[in-house]
């Protein structure tokens, strides 16, 4: 395609956006770095429907970012509760620190100020950038990697290394140097609501007469698979441990690695004797148990089997630096993750 053709795809697509797009999305409105910068991050992998509530919630809490900072990783990670990827929200916090205590307060104005927070990406900028600031830069997000693969027919994973430049060199290709807030809204509504992983509605797309693929009628066939591979599954024993007072108790994970922050269930090996491992891991003296149902919970790049089980211990030990007593009622407040709060949700204490 030359530069007519470019001329011709930003046109039609702005078109359809002015028609068609989304422009009612709550971080559209007083649209500053700050609350575009909170709302790309949570759609990082995670859909609009799911991330509208989560975004009201966290304003209404943290309106601008010296409340973010101010608050504590706790109060940050509970209203993450469920939204998944909690490296997300330790990045957002560990920014805000940041923006407040080393910037002053003051947002960072350009692309490599943007791309030197925590968390932030090259497209993650690039949106923060051209939606909030009215900078020129393009944005790659697998919206944008969909429709793009396929309007040029680009073989490959978009993954690759290879393949992402080109991608990349094409984004920068289209983006216009005008309307760059409504652009890159429009870039991401296409893949979002027409150019749809499965199904795409080529009828309805503003781009249909320049789309390769369409013209192959191979619009599925891109873009390319990631090579697959099987995922490896573990599995484990999450204890739902509760004394005579009816609480639970509950570990704090480490700032790093798998559910980082959050309160979880202590856990245990599936072929390790319960009491036991009880006493090993709490200092505490198993009374009875209840197995319940376990379940699977997947992650990009593993699944996890979970083996509830509920536990009544006696009073005495003294436990790890990690492990403390919640109420029943106010564990289900905390930050937790996904299938924690599932199991306290469903689950009640053993009676004493």
């Amino acid at each position: 395609m030359g530069m007519s053709d470019t001329a011709a795809v930003q046109q039609a697509l702005l078109d359809w956006y002015d028609n068609h797009g989304r422009q009612d999305l709550p971080w559209q409105t007083a649209p500053t770095p700050y609350r575009v910068w909170v709302s790309e991050v949570m759609l990082q992998q995670t859909t609009v429907r799911t991330v509208i509530p989560y975004f009201q919630r966290f304003m209404d809490r943290f309106p601008n970012v010296e409340a973010l900072s101010a608050a504590s990783l706790d109060d940050v990670l509970q209203l993450w509760s469920g939204l998944g990827y909690y490296s997300r929200a330790r990045n957002l916090h560990r920014a805000a620190q940041h923006i407040t205590h080393q910037l002053g307060g003051h947002f960072p104005q350009d692309l490599t100020g943007l791309q030197a927070l925590p968390g932030i990406g090259r497209s993650t900028a690039g949106a923060v950038a051209s939606i909030s600031l009215g900078i020129r830069a393009p944005i790659l997000d697998g919206n944008v990697k969909r429709w793009l693969t396929r309007l040029h027919a680009l073989p490959g994973w978009p993954g690759n290394t290879q393949v992402a430049k080109q991608l990349w060199a094409l984004a920068e290709r289209y983006t216009p140097h005008s309307r760059l807030a409504a652009w890159t809204q429009a870039v991401m509504d296409l893949g979002a609501v027409l150019c749809t992983r499965s199904r795409p509605m080529c009828a309805e797309c503003p781009l249909r007469s320049h789309c390769q693929a369409r013209l192959l009628g191979r619009p599925g066939d891109f873009p390319g698979k990631r090579p697959v591979r099987a995922l490896p599954c573990k599995s484990t024993r999450m204890l739902l441990i509760s004394d005579c007072h009816n609480r639970i108790l509950l570990e704090k994970r480490t700032a790093q690695g798998l559910w980082g922050g959050l309160w979880s269930l202590p856990q245990v090996a599936p072929d390790e004797a319960l009491a036991p491992a009880i006493r090993k891991r709490t200092g505490l003296v198993l009374v009875h148990s209840q197995t319940e149902a376990g379940f699977r919970h997947s992650f990009s790049h593993y699944h996890l089997d979970i083996e509830p089980v509920r536990a009544q211990v006696d009073g005495s030990g003294t436990l790890a630096g990690d492990l403390h007593w919640h109420q029943w009622t106010c564990a289900q407040q905390l930050g937790v993750p996904a299938p924690v709060k599932k199991l306290l949700d469903k689950l009640q204490p053993l009676p004493a």
